[in-house]
């Protein structure tokens, strides 16, 4: 682990395997005898939306195309409004109402509100989701690196030129850079990385509706219909249902975060009461991004019509002005770069406290070694051997997968269908029936089955989509050759 700490402070590890520092003034250490947490509802708002926008949002006006104005709208909204209820739900879950302990993540608090069984099953489908995620983040990240060299290819050679890229370089650079970055050692000090890149992602979603709001009022807009891409001599029945599938999906899947909920929540200040301040922050991130999505979603629909690309940056619907679209994409690999690392800090954190308490007398694990930065030696960089080595290694292996699999993002959305019910959704809502001790039957219990249906059938049919999708680009693979 490397971060930079005063030299006035000493590390030190307590009995449950987690780091803490030692201090004269015990002000400075919370309830639970960690370090004072100093996240605030900007901080929380940051995390999230550095979580849930991703460069998927570039995508939504493909969602809305195969849907039509009518079920993309639709569609949006509804998602919108499941994603902030059970994401309020779960904010309920970090404190036990009896003792006021803390649940540190997501895990924990299946564990304590609805048992062991649970505990297992969610962790199996919360860090194969998150690992998912970050392979998928390594791949879409260099296709915005590819984009703006063919960008700039396009603009010298034109528009029809064949400017075809390879995407390993890209991947290699930013494993490389992601080995460093993992040393951040946790979530609290992740805050000003996810500042940076909420803000990339307001950038690059404020281009692409610029670009395509330019476009409409230009009076270069397509033809749009109701209910979305017709059946035709291009597009069988079949085919359109398929579409339909996934798009819901990636709509659903869009406004997911829940996965990492509790840690961010674990950054916040106890007072005022950290649930409060999560549903505030819930609020302002599911409100921000709904309207980005909905701007990109139906201006991106109504520039392209039902031709609508399923990228409107990588996928070249703007080709000019190509430095704005150099911009845009340099602005998502930003982002990326930062919810690579808001993804991994779970995996990070489970697998260093599983190692503490197996070994806690280890000083492979536990001990940390101090060297200087600077001539003042004011600061010191500090390091801890496991984390080091571990986190080097992970992000070796997920750079490693995602030149693998050119088709991995067809896999993600398969992982995300089969994640997005469980945790977005399926647990937060029983951990409220058990938390409040909610009756069969009584009409709260009902609407929350409702929720609960509603989503478990998207997903399946997410998951039948994404299959379907997955076995058209097994035809075509071709084991580290990621070209476009």
């Amino acid at each position: 682990m490397a971060n930079f700490v005063n030299q006035n402070f000493q590390a030190d590890v307590d009995e449950s395997g987690l780091e803490i520092q030692k201090d004269a003034n015990i002000a400075e250490l919370d309830d639970d005898g960690k370090p004072t947490r100093k996240g605030n509802v900007w901080t929380a708002s940051a995390h999230i939306i550095t979580a849930i926008i991703g460069s998927g949002v570039l995508s939504l006006a493909w969602g809305v195309a195969q849907l039509g104005w009518i079920a993309g709208v639709t569609t949006l909204v509804v998602f919108s409004g499941i994603t902030y209820y059970t994401s309020n739900l779960l904010s309920d879950c970090y404190r036990s109402p009896v003792t006021g302990k803390r649940n540190y993540t997501y895990m924990e608090a299946v564990k304590n509100n609805l048992g062991g069984r649970m505990y297992m099953a969610c962790g199996m489908v919360q860090y194969v989701n998150l690992c998912g995620m970050i392979i998928g983040y390594t791949i879409t990240a260099s296709i915005s690196m590819a984009a703006i060299q063919k960008s700039d290819c396009f603009h010298k050679r034109g528009h029809e030129a064949p400017c075809s890229v390879s995407h390993n370089p890209y991947m290699i650079a930013l494993g490389i850079l992601e080995i460093f970055l993992s040393q951040i050692p946790n979530f609290h000090k992740l805050s000003m990385l996810s500042v940076v890149a909420a803000f990339m992602s307001f950038g690059y979603s404020s281009i692409g509706v610029g670009l395509a709001f330019a476009k409409v009022i230009s009076g270069e807009g397509k033809g749009t219909t109701l209910s979305g891409v017709e059946v035709g001599i291009s597009i069988s029945a079949a085919e359109k249902t398929w579409r339909m599938f996934r798009a819901l999906g990636d709509i659903a899947f869009a406004y997911t975060y829940s996965q990492i909920l509790i840690e961010i929540q674990d950054t916040l200040k106890a007072i005022p009461p950290e649930n409060q301040v999560m549903k505030k922050a819930n609020f302002m991130a599911v409100s921000a991004t709904t309207v980005f999505y909905m701007m990109c979603g139906c201006l991106g629909y109504a520039a392209f019509g039902n031709n609508a690309p399923g990228n409107l940056l990588t996928g070249f619907g703007f080709y000019e002005p190509f430095w704005l679209v150099d911009l845009a994409n340099c602005f998502i690999v930003v982002h990326l770069v930062g919810a690579y690392q808001v993804f991994s800090q779970p995996i990070f954190s489970a697998v260093e406290l599983w190692a503490s308490k197996k070994w806690p007398k280890s000083k492979f694990i536990t001990k940390e070694y101090f060297i200087n930065i600077g001539i003042v030696k004011k600061h010191k960089l500090r390091i801890n051997l496991l984390r080091m080595i571990w986190r080097t290694l992970f992000v070796i292996m997920t750079t490693l997968l995602a030149m693998v699999f050119p088709f991995f993002n067809d896999i993600l959305a398969l992982l995300g269908a089969l994640g997005y019910w469980p945790l977005t959704v399926y647990f937060p809502i029983q951990m409220y029936i058990a938390k409040g001790k909610i009756r069969k039957w009584r009409w709260r219990w009902l609407v929350l089955q409702v929720i609960n249906l509603v989503c478990l059938l998207v997903a399946l049919a997410a998951a039948c989509g994404s299959i379907q999708g997955l076995n058209k680009a097994l035809n075509t693979y071709k084991p580290f050759e990621v070209k476009e």
